[in-house]
């Protein structure tokens, strides 16, 4: 259980655990063991480095590598030192990532090893960078993360730390074609920390044993490892989710609680040999971040034997909205596909277009008002304007409640599309196209897809007397955008449906690949 009422500021939380289980385990990486003791200390080394640096109170840090102990320990580092971590999803283009970092102002980097190459030839652009730290050994002449570390003071600087002080930025993908860099506050997190305990999900105990799986720059993988340790529960950290591992994982440290997207459980699943695994210790199964069918959730009960606890929120709210407990994904109850009942704390209403709330069982888009939604999108007050109007945030899904509390998603009011719980919104990915030279129109949708619940679909113009294969289409996106978010499918048509204006008519295009389907997201 979190100790809230001793908590002044998210630094605390190593500083508490420190204090109460010092040589318990907090964290295991692959060979590596920390206790909580050794994470505060490093917390307060990588603090002092940071000031040591130079960087100011509320200066960004950027991190692109893969899950770690490390990563976490920066996230620690910069929550004492009041600095803002800035994780970067890591499977973006290089020219994603030299505008997130640029976007956030970041002065240090910390990269990790298998992002070497990617950054040294990023110097030049990444203009507020003043110092690239090598996280996994010697590279570029960086200097290397533990001897930096390890040569800083191990006094706390104490720092003074203010609830409306950012923590995190994250970035999402942007409905214009740029990601939005999402300020999550300490307050921010206190609070979260308190809805998700009382929500009954988030309330671990000191020693139980979770599995930090989801990536990193993930709000629902960040959450996963920040919350371990704020329980004093012991983290198992994995360098890259796979399904054998996972369940190697759970039978190897007794795993008793994890968090995975569907994309994943249904992978898992599928593992040949599962049946014969002791799975015995696991006790519960959050998951989210994109719909999932009853026939995987049912299996996936039966398999694991576990608790499902599903989870419905946005970066924006630091993860919360609603939760659907365990005893509800019982199918005679009727509320599978639901995501569930608000969070203690959470206001949550469906509107029409006029800002109205919906009668009962009606669809229209979900607004959320809690203590936990984000100061703003950074450096964008007309997208923060937009976002959060008079305390409530609108989150672009349309869905409806039902007689009981329950909220059912339905659709999207914007055109996002969620693909193995990645987020990407179209405009992204036309405007990659549309800098093909042999490109004249695009739009893109997002179609069903067995394996990652939606996929990527281009339709695209060509231009008079142009030639391109639908092969050579896809790979020229890949060298702008991430690989993710990629048209999987190309369609070459002569013209594309657009209101009078010239609007796209996405709805048009999408309804062939959606009929016969009760709801619009897969």
């Amino acid at each position: 259980m979190f100790e809230l009422e001793a908590m002044r500021n998210l630094g605390d939380i190593t500083r508490i655990q420190a204090r109460r289980r010092p040589d318990e385990i907090a964290h295991v990486f692959e060979d590596r063991t920390t206790t909580f003791g050794e994470l505060d200390t490093r917390a307060t080394q990588i603090a002092n480095g940071l000031i040591a640096l130079g960087l100011k109170p509320q200066a960004r840090v950027g991190y692109i590598g893969m899950n770690s102990d490390r990563f976490f320990e920066v996230v620690y580092g910069c929550f004492k030192s009041n600095t803002v971590m800035v994780g970067v999803n890591w499977r973006l283009a290089p020219p994603e990532v030299a505008y997130v970092l640029n976007d956030a102002g970041a002065e240090v980097l910390f990269v990790g090893a298998e992002f070497v190459k990617m950054i040294e030839p990023l110097k030049a652009e990444l203009k507020t960078v003043k110092t690239f730290i090598a996280v996994d050994g010697p590279a570029a002449n960086w200097p290397v993360f533990d001897a930096w570390r390890d040569g800083q003071s191990t006094k706390d600087p104490d720092v003074t730390v203010a609830a409306d002080d950012d923590a995190i930025q994250l970035y999402t993908s942007g409905t214009t074609g740029h990601p939005k860099g999402v300020q999550l506050t300490n307050g921010n997190y206190v609070k979260f920390m308190a809805t998700a305990q009382d929500a009954g999900w988030a309330n671990y105990d000191a020693g139980e044993v979770n599995l930090v799986a989801m990536p990193n720059f993930h709000v629902a993988g960040l959450n996963m490892g920040v919350l371990t340790v704020a329980a004093g529960a012991k983290g198992i950290i994995m360098k890259q989710v796979d399904p054998v591992k996972v369940l190697d994982m759970i039978e190897q440290y007794g795993i008793n609680n994890m968090f995975l997207v569907p994309a994943v459980i249904q992978f898992v699943i599928t593992v040949p040999d599962i049946k014969s695994r002791n799975l015995s210790t696991l006790k519960r199964v959050f998951y989210g971040a994109s719909p999932i069918s009853d026939e995987v959730l049912l299996k996936a009960k039966d398999l694991l034997g576990a608790g499902f606890t599903q989870l419905y929120g946005l970066t924006e709210t630091v993860g919360g909205g609603t939760y659907l407990p365990a005893e509800d994904h019982d199918p005679a109850r009727g509320k599978l596909r639901s995501c569930g009942l608000p969070y203690p704390g959470f206001e949550i209403k469906v509107v029409d277009g006029e800002g109205n709330t919906v009668p009962t069982g009606a669809v229209g888009e979900i607004l959320i008002k809690s203590p936990c939604t984000m100061k703003g999108y950074w450096n964008k007050p007309e997208a923060t304007a937009k976002a959060v109007v008079d305390q409530w945030f609108y989150s672009g899904d349309a869905g409806f409640f039902d007689k009981d509390g329950y909220l059912f998603i339905h659709d999207r009011v914007k055109d996002m599309i969620v693909t193995g719980g990645e987020n990407v919104y179209p405009a992204e990915v036309e405007n990659a196209l549309m800098s093909h030279p042999a490109i004249a129109d695009a739009a893109v949708i997002g179609v069903p897809d067995p394996k990652w619940g939606e996929a990527v679909k281009g339709i695209v113009v060509l231009k008079p007397g142009a030639d391109a294969s639908i092969e050579d289409i896809i790979a020229f996106t890949k060298t702008r955008i991430a690989g993710y978010k990629a048209p999987k499918s190309l369609d070459l048509v002569e013209a594309l449906p657009r209101n009078p204006s010239g609007k796209i008519l996405r709805r048009e295009l999408r309804d062939p690949y959606w009929a016969g389907r009760e709801r619009r997201v897969n």
